[in-house]
């Protein structure tokens, strides 16, 4: 008896909870926006920009920012999952003024589109929202450039409309690949943008589609400018208004590093200097190559440990194995040694890397030019090897 009375309770509970959420209802005067947030240099991931959804209701003072970019560093095993390609991302319900008050500090823009929708639609996308941000519905699995904080604003509307909304792509006549659409943003973060051409691999060369230019937040906003959703028996724009709601003030960019293409061309003229020396005195000098491919051969462990061991898509088939080899970590213990094998082996790293140098505009990845005085002192320092070893 005391079991069913339990249930019992339980049973009301849900239901209340279920009566009480339905009852949630927006009125006349609501509003429901796609915000957009201006690219900012404070860090690697805000350069892209980022995207939000508000929903504002005055009469039941309701202003919410439903931001699909948050993680949490308390997850289990985080740093792990994050090398493996399974790190999660959550929806979460901030107050919309402090949300706004955060990226106009950064000074970054903030765009505000105010939907056209009817009262019955935007229910239905605020009854979504309220869901999806349930503890249980609210983690996604992300993806950098396929199901990310910007495409979920997108999929919101794909998920409760169906064929109803629709985005015209036809604005787009470009063709860029998902790498060029990634530099686009990284002009001032030079090495940023260098640790990603390094990291990542073909499936980056992809020429993009429309749809799929929309994993950057400025073409979430433009996606939705050229949308559409169907009401009362026809197609309707689906922004009714657009507010710039924080204008960024003019400031200098931010001084960083040096360009790596202005590093990595210093140190290769050391390297050639230090290989002239060798040769003139036809003696190697193994720290050089010790530190040149222990470190090229680090990184080709890494390429490799992405490519085959993990769940970023995005890391496999990486090109830049053709001048990070992971065998140079072998052949660094191998250094002192003279015999023909080893030899052998750096005439080959010397010869592919004039290949991979004549070959680079032809090959269907794009690599990083300033990657290039690299492989000319990996290309230097195996002929020297190889010539010194004879």
């Amino acid at each position: 008896m005391r079991a069913l009375v339990r249930l019992t309770l339980v049973i009301v509970l849900l239901l209340t909870g279920e009566t009480l959420h339905a009852q949630r209802r927006l009125s006349p005067d609501a509003t429901i926006s796609v915000i957009t947030c201006g690219p900012g240099q404070e860090e690697l991931y805000s350069a892209f920009g980022h995207s939000a959804l508000r929903v504002y209701d005055p009469q039941q003072g309701i202003d919410e920012a439903y931001n699909y970019g948050v993680f949490d560093f308390d997850q289990p095993y985080f740093y792990l999952n994050f090398a493996r390609g399974y790190l999660y991302y959550q929806l979460a319900v901030w107050d919309y003024q402090g949300f706004a008050s955060m990226y106009m500090y950064h000074n970054r823009f903030i765009h505000e589109q105010i939907l056209n929708l009817t009262p019955q639609q935007k229910q239905r996308v605020y009854d979504f929202l309220q869901w999806n941000a349930l503890p249980e519905n609210k983690y996604y699995r992300y993806d950098y450039f396929y199901d990310n904080c910007a495409t979920r604003i997108r999929d919101v509307f794909v998920h409760v409309f169906k064929d109803s909304v629709e985005f015209d792509g036809s604005y787009i006549d470009t063709k860029h690949t998902i790498r060029e659409l990634t530099d686009l943003y990284l002009d001032q973060q030079p090495w940023g943008d260098l640790g990603i051409d390094i990291c990542l691999g073909l499936p980056m060369d992809k020429v993009a589609d429309p749809y799929e230019y929309m994993f950057l937040p400025d073409y979430i906003e433009s996606g939705f400018d050229h949308a559409t959703i169907y009401q009362n028996g026809e197609r309707v724009p689906l922004v009714a208004r657009k507010v710039v709601v924080y204008k960024p003030r003019e400031e200098d960019p931010p001084r960083g590093l040096p360009h790596p293409l202005f590093v990595f061309s210093v140190a290769a003229l050391v390297i050639a200097g230090i290989s002239i020396h060798d040769l003139r005195r036809r003696k190697v000098s193994h720290w050089v190559d010790a530190l040149l491919f222990g470190a090229a051969g680090l990184i080709g462990v890494l390429l490799l440990f992405l490519w085959l061991f993990t769940d970023h898509a995005a890391a496999a088939r990486n090109l830049n194995i053709l001048w990070a080899l992971p065998t140079h970590i072998v052949a660094v213990f191998m250094l002192k040694q003279q015999t023909k094998r080893i030899r052998t082996y750096f005439l080959i790293t010397a010869i592919l890397c004039a290949a991979l140098l004549l070959s680079w505009n032809l090959l269907p990845q794009m690599l990083n030019y300033s990657l290039v005085p690299i492989v000319i002192a990996l290309g230097i320092r195996g002929g020297v090897r190889w010539r010194l070893l004879c």
